[in-house]
């Protein structure tokens, strides 16, 4: 019998260094520990019915990573700077030191900063010249002016959290032929939604659309959970199943590009992403959790969810203004990198590269730098793919498409009757 052939000198070099590095980020959960207990909700709620609303004012636990961010320091140190894994380990390293920083400063200022090193801000400048802010009340704009107007009936039917645990499971064991991917309830979670590897958490008690269902599935499913299972299957980087911070913009835009590929995604669902980036960019400029909290409001949100949402904004941060959780930036800067990376995956014959794409959570520049390793049998091709990535005839010609209709020019059409003859 053939024994495995032993690593290269430099894969075994750097393997053992993500082994290091994918323990020593265990207990950096940057979203778990920055978030706030679901009785924050309940005080605030409860105040806002009397009408007398608090700022919230979380008391975070203590927390000191410090001998987790001199390992990450070490593990950059060791790392080959010339070599696609180093340059994935330094970059990697020093993304888990920024969010171990963050999470020692809870509840300061400080933490802003740190949050815009790590995802940005609402003024980052997007391909073509405008920021992630403009392009937010771009779509603020167009909702306002359809919201409802495009809803059917079926579609405003409320779905609970325990009738679309059901639908999920069976959609998710029809997917694997096996229980892999359990739904469960949780009366403690703010937000509606979160997914692991094995794992994805609705919040009790909360009420879905339709529409909700099949964003659920698109994103949370077959994006966020299962780059974590096909990352589990890498021998060479485990961390690769991890949600790191440096691939958060691509992991998002991942997610929200798979819900416009699949026609999961509606305008209120694009209203909602966008609405979140309006407000972080408020909370910058002085905005406290009231007045963030009466914007989701005045946007159309009930009392719950305008919570939920101005939550997401002041994590980790003081309610007062002038500070935000900045996290909520990344979902339209990453949907336009994705959608132009997969544009130009199908102009240079690279659409396997949209495949290893899931293959683990990586950005869009490891999974380039990466595809050496592919072809060399060194990191291994997803095992799970997403429908709409396994039938690629079917993504490009959505692609080639794509690519011809951005070359039309509506400034260019004079009037309805051309659009018409078009």
């Amino acid at each position: 019998m053939d024994l495995p052939a032993r690593p290269r000198p430099e894969i075994a070099h750097h393997a053992a260094l993500d082994a290091r590095l994918a323990k020593a980020a265990r207990g950096v959960r940057l979203l778990s520990l920055a978030s706030w207990p679901a009785s924050e909700q309940q005080a605030f709620l409860a105040g806002w019915a009397r009408g007398n609303p608090r700022l919230p004012a979380y008391a975070y636990p203590k927390h000191d990573f410090s001998d987790a961010r001199r390992e990450f320091a070490a593990i950059a140190a060791a790392a080959d700077p010339a070599h696609p894994l180093g340059v994935y380990l330094v970059e990697s390293a020093q993304g888990w030191s920024l969010a171990a920083e963050l999470l020692e400063q809870l509840g300061t200022p400080a933490v802003t900063g740190l949050s815009v090193a790590l995802f940005g801000k609402p003024d980052h400048a997007l391909p073509g010249g405008a920021t992630t802010r403009e392009a937010a009340n771009h779509f603020i704009a167009i909702a306002n002016e359809l919201d409802r107007e495009l809803l059917a009936p079926a579609e405003q039917v409320q779905i609970s959290a325990t009738a679309l645990s059901l639908q999920l499971q069976a959609a998710l064991d029809d997917y694997f032929d096996a229980r892999v991917i359990t739904v469960q309830l949780d009366p403690d979670l703010i937000a509606k939604a979160a997914a692991g590897p094995t794992r994805i958490r609705l919040r009790a008690g909360a009420a879905f659309s339709d529409y909700d269902r099949h964003q659920l599935l698109q994103h949370e499913a077959f994006v966020h959970s299962l780059t974590a299972l096909n990352g589990q299957q890498q021998g060479v980087l485990p961390s690769l199943a991890l949600s790191s911070p440096r691939t958060t913009a691509t992991q998002e835009g991942l997610a929200v590009f798979a819900e416009q590929i699949t026609g999961s995604i509606d305008i209120e669902r694009m209203k909602r992403v966008s609405l979140r980036i309006e407000a972080v960019a408020m909370a910058l400029e002085g905005a406290d959790f009231l007045q963030v909290f009466r914007y989701f409001l005045d946007a159309g949100q009930d009392e719950v969810e305008s919570f939920t949402s101005a939550q997401r904004v002041f994590r980790g941060v003081p309610t007062t203004g002038g500070a935000a959780f900045t996290k909520d930036t990344v979902y339209l800067r990453g949907l336009i990198g994705v959608h132009t990376f997969f544009r130009w995956a199908l102009k240079h014959d690279k659409l396997r590269l949209c495949r290893l794409l899931f293959a683990g959570k990586m950005t869009l520049a490891d999974v380039a730098r990466f595809e050496p390793l592919f072809d060399s049998g060194d990191l291994q091709p997803p095992r799970w793919l997403p429908e709409w990535v396994a039938r690629a005839n079917g993504l490009a010609g959505m692609l080639a498409f794509s690519l011809f209709a951005n070359r039309i020019r509506l400034d260019q059409i004079m009037d309805s009757e051309t659009v018409v003859e078009i």
